[in-house]
């Protein structure tokens, strides 16, 4: 018998056995699940990671307003109310170079958006991550994003939260399997901390990281959330990331141009996959040091933003905007457009930044201008721009990340009304269909893990690990 597959890549997957801590070529019995004790420290990550979260957010407010203001203060503001003038196409280019120094003589693990790398970490390291990560991450980020980057604080904080439940399980000597579990709960306690949205957190945890829905993990992943969404509640207030007043999801009424919708979500997923991969593929191209990469991204980033000042930033009050409809139909188009360039060049450039918020905008965008002109086609269709928004912002991430269910729970959590489920449901099921169709072997999280030389299959791991352990229990003794 072998214990290893092979799917046909030439990538062997013995990750599963390796992750849960059990050798393939072991007699012995695995070691228990302390369920107890993880519960507990699973309590001080979402702590850790509540309070890191609010600590990334005031850096950026203070990066913000030294670069764009020269002013030393910590509160979140739109860059769109700078006074450089050209000389703002810069702000991001002085960001670039420091991450790019950072990543050459730090560690490289900071660049990108973050969930591949804790992907990663589970897969093939047995859930260990370095602990300058932890450190390094969220200042790079907090610079990128600062100095213009048009990036969210989510990607980040996930990874960083994972490293601090890898750094607390690695000093208190677990098991592998008990360190996964802590990493899951250090990254959902950051989706959590950041955005208020504590379901969505758990459910994106074991989606994207555990690829297992088990007591042992979803008891201390439910603690882990819950604290730092209490820690996110004292500190940032009780209210979601964005503030939707009330929103007519006219069901069933609009059924019809939500099934169109769907479609188009899932071409929109699939682009954004393509685009942000063929940037980096032409980075690697370039004749010169990867120091200079990031750099020479937020050039094209600066340029952009000189003439729509939108795409700067976490861009979380034009999101807000855009949900509550208060854009006309040329602004979510350039919005759309200019967000979608800035983000797949700054990212593709090798920078440290979040996916979550950037494609959250110009999805956004889009779903608006589809109602927009489906008001203008049929005028008696009455759609709500703002409803469309909501649901092509799930939509279109639950596909590209193969996250479907947690990014239909995190657009519920942020309206709160329960009417959104019905035409979420449906749209980020056809969109998440369109992407497994063209795209069957990888997602935007996977690809740079495919790239490295491992094949991750999100639909079939959950069966390969279960498979792995049938067959290992044939060879422990009874």
């Amino acid at each position: 018998m072998s214990n290893s597959n092979n799917d046909g890549s030439g990538a062997i997957q013995n990750e599963p056995l390796a992750a849960s801590g059990i050798s393939p070529l072991a007699h012995t019995e695995p070691a228990p699940f302390r369920i107890v004790l993880m519960s507990f420290l699973a309590a001080g990550v979402g702590l850790l990671a509540g309070l890191v979260a609010y600590i990334l957010y005031k850096l950026i407010g203070l990066f913000t307003n030294l670069f764009f203001f020269h002013e030393a203060t910590t509160s979140f503001r739109s860059v769109g109310g700078h006074h450089l003038g050209l000389w703002v196409i810069l702000v991001p280019v002085a960001g670039g170079l420091i991450v790019g120094l950072m990543a050459k003589y730090g560690s490289s693990k900071i660049k990108g958006h973050g969930i591949p790398e804790a992907m990663e970490a589970v897969l093939v390291n047995r859930s260990r991550i370095e602990p300058k990560v932890a450190l390094l991450k969220p200042i790079s980020a907090a610079i990128a994003i600062g100095t213009g980057g048009p990036f969210g604080a989510e990607g980040p904080i996930i990874q960083t939260g994972g490293a601090l439940g890898s750094l607390v399980g690695q000093f208190l000597h677990t098991t592998a399997v008990e360190r996964k579990v802590l990493l899951a709960c250090g990254a959902a306690a950051g989706m959590s901390a950041t955005f208020n949205t504590p379901i969505a957190g758990v459910i994106l945890a074991i989606e994207l990281l555990l690829f297992e829905f088990k007591s042992r993990s979803f008891i201390p992943l439910v603690i882990a959330s819950t604290i730092a969404t209490a820690v996110h509640m004292q500190l940032l207030g009780p209210g979601p990331m964005f503030q939707v007043g009330h929103v007519d999801f006219a069901i069933p009424r609009a059924l019809p141009f939500y099934l169109v919708l769907g479609p188009i979500c899932g071409l929109a997923a699939i682009v954004l996959s393509k685009a942000l991969y063929w940037v980096e593929d032409l980075f690697e191209k370039l004749p010169v040091d990867e120091l200079w990469w990031p750099a020479i991204g937020a050039l094209g980033l600066g340029i952009i933003g000189f003439f729509v000042p939108r795409v700067f930033g976490v861009g979380y009050d034009t999101i807000g905007a855009i949900l509550n409809g208060e854009l006309a139909w040329k602004v979510l188009l350039v919005v759309m457009i200019a967000k979608f360039a800035a983000l797949v060049i700054s990212l593709g450039s090798g920078t440290s930044g979040g996916l979550l918020a950037p494609t959250f905008m110009w999805s956004a965008a889009m779903g608006g201008l589809f109602a927009m002109i489906g008001n203008h086609i049929f005028p008696n269709a009455h759609l709500s721009p703002g409803a469309f928004a909501l649901v092509a912002m799930g939509a279109v991430f639950g596909a590209a990340s193969r996250a479907t269910f947690s990014f239909i729970i995190f657009a519920f959590e942020i309206t709160r009304d329960y009417n959104s489920v019905l035409p979420l449901m449906l749209v980020a099921v056809i969109a998440d269909g369109i992407a497994m169709l063209f795209m069957p072997r990888s997602s935007i999280m996977t690809e740079k893990l495919a790239r490295r030389g491992l094949r991750v299959h999100q639909d079939r791991l959950e069966l390969k690990w279960e498979n792995s352990l049938s067959e290992l229990r044939g060879t422990i003794p009874r």
